[in-house]
């Protein structure tokens, strides 16, 4: 099957969709499928090792000038391939694809609509708008999560027919054995680790209020440390530590590589992700590969990605989360049992098998196309 794929969500360094393209893409390509990329503009990353994968990179740099070459060039880059079938894996579809090329569009979340203020604008107007045209004019639509495939239910009762949910998988993360990510971040004693980019739907205020909440003996034998790029509107967090007094317990790493998130996970007592609103989460899946059990909210996707090997809290209870994080600090037989489970709740979800039910959604979209 020759697949076209929007790679756009290449082009950066990787997070949660990035990371989701690259990982379908590498499955789709060792399934015996050939591949299109069409990417803007030369991705930050080396993706040479997409074995068998065909990149169409232009030279389109910026928001505006990649928003017209997803409607410009990518199409008639698409149609001049000649590809069974078109994939857009993040929430959008060129509007002037080829009539007969079916397509497939993936919806990762609708935090447009059920989390909005926590978006930037540039981000927000996307979604708001460019959404609802992908959703009607696809033949198939893959949902990540049964929350997610739900919500789109709600907003657009018309695509139910079409959806299908197909889970991402499990990336493997290996430590490399060279990294001092600990030593380089001052993290001497254990920690509670929490994952993402640093904005506001991720809910960080919330969790530095509740870390704050923390006995001080609980927090001298137990770090807070924040892996993540910086987002957008959080302010100055180190401020807002200060002004809690809880700087010299917590770490800020930045942007980590994979490797080093290897070591971050295996490492730590427990994942706090007590997140506003998620179309998926990987952090629980990746926490639970290493046997660490996680502290995550009762909202959208997270209690079904993390089954049995968490702690659920309202994410909008700043005492809610602060009790779960001294539990899993403190009862070393809470701990023991949802780390028992964690291992068993990562095994649920597999790339391979990922790929092999897209593969399955692209045949059903060249059917009903056909037909």
């Amino acid at each position: 099957m020759k697949i076209g794929i929007d790679a756009r969500n290449l082009v950066r360094n990787l997070t949660g969709i990035g990371r989701y393209v690259l990982e379908m893409c590498r499955g789709l390509a060792e399934s015996g499928n050939e591949i299109f990329l069409y990417l803007p503009e030369k991705p930050v990353s080396d993706l040479s090792h997409l074995s068998g994968a065909r990149f169409r990179i232009s030279n389109h740099s910026g928001d505006l000038r990649r928003l017209i070459w997803a409607q410009t060039t990518l199409p008639r880059e698409a149609a001049r391939d000649k590809i069974d079938v078109f994939w857009g894996p993040a929430h959008r579809l060129p509007f002037g694809l080829d009539p007969n090329i079916p397509h497939v569009v993936t919806i990762h979340d609708l935090v447009w609509h059920h989390a909005a203020s926590t978006m930037r604008l540039r981000g927000w107007l996307g979604d708001r708008f460019l959404m609802r045209p992908a959703i009607v004019s696809s033949d198939k639509i893959v949902a990540v999560s049964r929350a997610t495939a739900d919500a789109v239910r709600g907003l657009y009762p018309n695509a139910s027919k079409k959806l299908h949910v197909v889970y991402p998988g499990l990336t493997n993360l290996e430590d490399d054995g060279t990294n001092s990510v600990l030593a380089d971040n001052d993290i001497d004693r254990d920690y509670a680790l929490f994952v993402g980019t640093l904005e506001p739907r991720k809910n960080l205020s919330n969790l530095l209020e509740a870390y704050a909440l923390l006995p001080d003996a609980v927090r001298k034998n137990l770090l807070l440390v924040i892996a993540g790029g910086q987002g957008w509107r959080l302010g100055d967090l180190r401020e807002r530590m200060a002004r809690l007094e809880i700087e010299s317990d917590v770490r800020l790493t930045g942007y980590v590589t994979d490797s080093d998130l290897a070591v971050l996970y295996r490492r730590a007592k427990f994942l706090a992700m007590p997140s506003l609103y998620e179309g998926f989460g990987f952090p629980i899946i990746e926490a639970n590969a290493a046997g660490v059990p996680v502290v995550t909210s009762n909202v959208s996707s997270m209690p079904e990605v993390a089954g049995e090997a968490a702690v659920l809290i309202d994410p909008t209870n700043i005492q809610d989360i602060s009790a779960a994080m001294g539990r899993l600090a403190l009862d070393n037989t809470l701990r023991s049992r949802l780390a028992e489970k964690a291992p068993l709740n990562a095994q649920r979800f597999s790339w391979r098998r990922s790929a092999s039910e897209l593969v399955a959604v692209f045949e059903s979209a060249m059917a009903t196309r056909k037909r």
